[in-house]
This record gives C-alpha cells, sequence and structure tokens, in this order.
C-alpha cells in the first residue's frame, strides 16, 4: 500500500493508529490541530496532510444565517451532527442567539435518521441544519428524504444533498475536494512528504438553492437570496 485516503476524523484517526510510516491524505469538516492528525497546517509532520474544512472559516454560522434568511419564521432550529461535530457545534451555538434562534442539537448515532428525526419532531423544530461531514454525502439521501416528509426546510454543506431534494446548501464541492485530495497523492508519489505538505483549506463557497423544494415547502425565497446563489435548481 502507498497512500491511505482517509475520509472524515474517525477514518483518519484509526488509519493514523494503523501506521505511522504510510502517508495519509485526508480530507473532510474538523480541526486537525486539536484532534492531533497534524502538528499544523503550515507544517503537519508526521505521516498526515490533506484538505480540510477546519475552524476559523465560520461556515457553520453562515449556514445558519442563509436559513434563518429563507425561513425567517424559524425560531427553533434542529442542528443534526455527525458522532464528531467537532468546531460546528461551538460556531453553530455562537450564531443562534443573534440570529433570535433557539439550537436543539440531536446527535446522528450510526447514521440512524429514523431515529434523529422522530428526535427532531418530538422538539418541535421548524427546520433543519445538518452538520458537514463527507459520510453525510454519501447517506445524504436518509436525511433529505426525512427533511422532505417531516416538511422540513433543510441546510446542508454539499450541493449533491440539494440535489437530491434538500433546500439548499452552502460550502464546497465534494468533486474540489477530491480534486485538491488527488493533487496531495500525485506530489507523494512523485517524492514528496507528507509532512512537508502543509494540509489546505478550500477558499471557494458555492450557495445552492432548490427552488422546486422551497415551493413544496410554501417558501417564497427572499429575491435578494435567490440573486446571491450560485446555483437555483428549477
Amino acid at each position: 500500500m502507498d497512500v491511505i485516503v482517509a475520509i472524515g476524523s474517525a477514518a483518519i484517526r484509526a488509519a493514523k493508529e494503523a501506521t505511522t510510516t504510510i502517508p495519509i491524505v485526508m480530507y473532510g469538516g474538523f480541526d486537525p490541530v486539536a484532534a492531533g492528525f497534524v502538528a499544523s497546517l503550515a507544517r503537519p509532520g508526521g505521516n498526515v496532510t490533506g484538505v480540510v474544512m477546519g475552524p476559523g472559516s465560520s461556515l457553520t454560522g453562515k449556514r445558519l444565517e442563509l436559513l434563518k434568511e429563507a425561513v425567517p419564521r424559524a425560531a427553533r432550529v434542529a442542528f443534526l451532527v455527525p458522532d464528531d461535530p467537532s468546531f460546528q457545534l461551538e460556531e453553530a451555538q455562537q450564531g443562534a442567539p443573534s440570529l433570535g434562534i433557539k439550537l436543539v442539537v440531536v446527535e446522528v448515532r450510526a447514521g440512524d435518521y429514523v431515529r434523529a428525526f422522530s428526535t427532531i419532531s418530538a422538539e418541535r423544530a421548524t427546520a433543519l441544519l445538518v452538520g458537514a461531514t463527507p459520510i453525510s454525502c454519501a447517506t445524504g439521501s436518509g436525511s433529505s428524504i426525512l427533511a422532505a416528509k417531516h416538511r422540513l426546510p433543510a441546510m446542508y454543506e454539499w450541493p449533491e444533498q440539494v440535489e437530491e431534494g434538500g433546500l439548499m446548501s452552502y460550502g464546497a464541492t465534494q468533486s474540489a475536494l477530491v480534486q485538491r485530495a488527488a493533487v496531495y497523492i500525485d506530489r507523494i508519489f512523485k517524492g514528496a512528504k507528507p509532512g512537508d505538505l502543509p494540509v489546505e483549506q478550500p477558499t471557494k463557497f458555492e450557495l445552492v438553492i432548490n427552488r422546486k423544494t422551497a415551493k413544496a415547502l410554501g417558501l417564497t425565497l427572499p429575491p435578494s437570496l435567490l440573486s446571491r446563489a450560485d446555483r437555483v435548481i428549477e
């Protein structure tokens, strides 16, 4: 094995515990320094490097702000977080009060979206913020289908989830992260040491809105919001 590609903090931690010599290219949404995967973003050291959406990006707060703009009546917003919410939870909790939002934190355990949405329903949430993790894109249909069933306007990170029927997303694209991860793999194959390759953070983010979903939910989206969208799905 020449290189390990690890998606999400749990997979990275398992790979790092398994080897200190095989290069590991990571990507996901977490703080790799706080998690102990790298010494620093500029000089990772060890055998791990890659692309992350780490703290300081304020993407979670921005997603919450955009969701409130789309659904002004949303006073109780469920925050569907992965097993390892990392800094995302802190950003959401900091941003909620100024928006007049009561944040209801609901953890997804082992991909059990049915149980999570039962909790969301019991908490009488009127909108949904889905925590960012690459794994949630692969299982996105679980959250997007149940959000539609419960008639919850939902904000995601990945545009793929909006294509599946989610209301809106704001963040980098999976394809962009995969392409950057491929660059790391190529450089490692050419002799670069992972510990010498700075960890990247995406700088380009897209706002994608599913207008068809908005209509199904009875939402009239503000023209100012639609005009800022990079892509509107009709």
